[in-house]
């Protein structure tokens, strides 16, 4: 038993410099568990952990545990008795032992492994299904996080997105900015807080050099994104968020039915706008057949929300062109006839819409390149990330758990792969 047990610890976990001596299964008050001692090979020299140089030995501390990857659910634990070792630059230190970093009593090789699958599992789930605690997962996706954005490589980064999620009631947002460029789909950076100072810690953290080489920014018309934009990367072409255009006629609409409700109800109809909503304001190939038929009877109807609605469903022609000159025509004539419109609500859209012209005839200048469809994908994943971890209590253990699933960092190296 102790020979085949060697064997399999050589086969996925072998040491540098180290040999299992006796690797024994024991029984113990919470159930079996297999302890594996680990002994120096000999003639071998202990390694300083802050130079990476072979050290004379000075003392041998007490038996330190180390937990490895469950096997057959049984725990299995490492015991060895770490050299401190004589550096003639760091003086008296605990030797490098590569199955481990620093302090921690798990190994690298759990840690990697609890960190893959807390991609796949909630925090939770992944610590019962593997005889371990939600804090040791938390340290391990911390440790691989770091690693990760540590050696990440940031060259190429042609294309950003920026947008901001609430992460907890009261206003409490964070700043997120993805790499969209051309086969990369990435969290980047995430900043606390939707403010301008939050975005221009961003790009100073990109450094003069990166933001240099950005060609498209897509944001939305928040004020301080347009301006930072301008002051970091001028000569990058900032691309408005489709989506939020979008959100922006939706929004017009329904005020514009809220409205009209609200006389039909002054006046005793109460029937003609009611479960109306979300007939305006899916798409018709999403309807239902009851707001399919609902939204047919509306049609016939002479009504400002149904003229609204309209207006709306004819923008769409708008993404269709590939020229920005002749998209421009469109948003022009759109606009005037919006104005004329006598319907307030389309009128604040149509004052919007041409206050930002130059930069939604940017997504057209960039040959239609990039706009919000993945920056939305990357928003939803993110959105699965909070909703697998039922919350998380300080806003540093959301940021690991973002990077970790949406960075696409690299993994640190193991003896064994965990797929």
């Amino acid at each position: 038993m102790q020979l085949q047990l060697r064997t399999v610890l050589n086969h996925v976990h072998k040491l540098k410099s180290f040999v299992y001596t006796d690797v024994r299964l024991v029984d113990h008050k919470a159930g079996k568990r297999i302890e594996a001692h680990i002994e120096p090979r000999r003639n071998s020299r202990s390694i300083c952990p802050r130079c990476d140089k072979p050290c004379p030995r000075y003392d041998r501390q007490p038996e330190r545990i180390f937990e490895f990857v469950p096997l057959w659910n049984m725990l299995v634990l490492l015991l060895y008795k770490p050299w401190r070792v004589q550096c003639p630059d760091h003086g008296v230190v605990v030797e490098s032992m590569p199955w481990a970093h620093g302090k921690s009593p798990m190994t690298n090789a759990l840690m990697c492994f609890l960190a893959s699958w807390a991609k796949r599992l909630s925090w939770w789930e992944t610590a019962r299904c593997f005889l371990s605690s939600w804090d040791k997962v938390r340290a391990s996706v911390e440790w691989v996080v770091e690693w990760g954005l540590a050696q990440r490589n940031l060259d190429g980064i042609d294309a950003i997105g920026i947008d901001e999620i609430a992460w907890r009631k009261g206003h409490k947002y964070l700043t997120l900015v993805y790499d969209i460029s051309a086969g990369s789909r990435r969290l980047l950076w995430i900043g606390q807080d939707r403010s301008r100072a939050t975005i221009n810690s961003f790009f100073e953290w990109l450094g003069k050099q990166r933001c240099a080489a950005l060609r498209f920014v897509c944001s939305d018309m928040w004020k301080p994104y347009m301006r930072a934009t301008i002051k970091y990367a001028s000569k990058a072409l900032n691309i408005l968020d489709r989506f939020h255009i979008a959100k922006h006629l939706n929004d017009g609409v329904d005020q514009t039915r809220r409205q009209e409700a609200a006389d039909f109800r002054r006046k005793g109809d109460n029937l003609i706008l009611k479960h109306a909503r979300w007939c305006l304001l899916k798409r018709v190939k999403n309807l239902t057949y009851h707001q399919f038929v609902r939204l047919h009877d509306l049609l016939k109807l002479n009504l400002k929300t149904m003229r609204a609605y309209l207006m709306k469903e004819d923008f769409d022609g708008f993404w269709a062109y590939s020229r920005p000159a002749w998209a421009g025509r469109f948003l022009d004539a759109w606009c005037a006839r919006a104005m004329r419109s006598r319907i307030d609500p389309m009128k604040k859209v149509a004052k919007m819409l041409r206050n930002h012209r130059h930069l939604i005839l940017n997504y057209f200048r960039a040959k239609k390149a990039f706009n919000s469809g993945v920056i939305e994908g990357l928003n939803n994943k993110l959105k699965l990330v909070t909703r697998k971890s039922y919350g998380f209590r300080t806003v540093e253990t959301l940021k690991i758990a973002l990077y970790h699933a949406l960075g696409n960092l690299p993994m640190p190296p193991t003896t064994h792969r965990f797929v």
